[in-house]
């Protein structure tokens, strides 16, 4: 649980009101250019398969972030330990919320040896790939901050509507776990409390615009995402001005 005196109030407010600005125009940009990317919020007629590969995927990437979440208390130990005791308290809290992914896919038939023997997507080993290049050549772990307040504000934004959509389209309990994560996030304000610890490493306008390229890098990894889950389980009919079509 992390505490709400760890807040303390909005770090540089209005910097964060121009990174909030450049997510919603790269969420009006994901829905407009990337291939599927509203399939889950607005389709009729979900595909299945899309749908629990995107789960798994996720389940994946929370099991890796583990990894860098604990190299970002390392550097945090030896850099200041009152942000590794807050950092710590963030990754105890989302240790586990694999768990409550893969409950959602428990229902779809999705056992858990099959979710961890799945391969990840390139987009997500370069994904990883980035964090530990900010770590190791940049020597701090500001990508991996980034990509944190990026995927809490993007939750926030997206997931609650996908998965109202999913739920009416597979059945209760098929979002369940999602539904839930995104409650205890917006409960616990995940999104501010990782704002403050991201802007302990912002000092200047450089330091500004350092993060918001690494946002920018994030949000390309992000749509290069959703192209390579878009072409595992779906084709595109030139003919038919984009519409999906299922492969079968």
């Amino acid at each position: 649980m992390i505490k709400h005196s760890d807040l303390k109030g909005i770090t540089q407010p209005q910097f964060k009101l121009v990174v909030d600005k450049r997510l919603d125009n790269m969420i009006d940009s994901f829905y407009k250019e990337i291939p599927g990317a509203t399939h889950l919020r607005d389709s009729e007629k979900i595909n299945v398969g899309y749908y629990k590969r995107s789960v798994i995927e996720i389940i994946l990437r929370l099991r890796m972030k583990r990894s860098i979440d604990a190299l970002t208390i390392h550097y945090f130990t030896k850099t200041d330990p009152f942000l590794a005791k807050k950092w710590s308290s963030y990754t105890e809290d989302e240790m586990l919320h694999d768990k409550m992914f893969a409950q959602d896919l428990l229902k779809l038939g999705v056992t858990e040896e099959e979710i961890y023997s799945t391969e990840p997507y390139l987009s997500t080993k370069l994904l990883q790939g980035y964090f530990y290049y900010g770590l190791e050549h940049e020597g701090r772990p500001l990508a991996s901050l980034t990509s944190s307040y990026f995927i809490e504000k993007m939750s926030l934004k997206t997931q609650s509507s996908w998965m109202k959509n999913v739920e009416s389209n597979l059945g209760s309990g098929s979002a369940k776990g999602a539904l839930a994560h995104v409650e205890h996030d917006i409960e616990d304000d995940h999104d501010t409390f990782v704002w403050n610890i991201l802007m302990t490493f912002v000092n200047s306008e450089s330091d500004k615009e350092i993060v918001l390229s690494h946002l920018t890098a994030i949000y390309k990894l992000f749509c290069s995402y959703y192209r390579e889950l878009f072409s595992d389980y779906f084709d595109v009919d030139p003919a038919a001005n984009n519409d999906l079509e299922l492969i079968v």
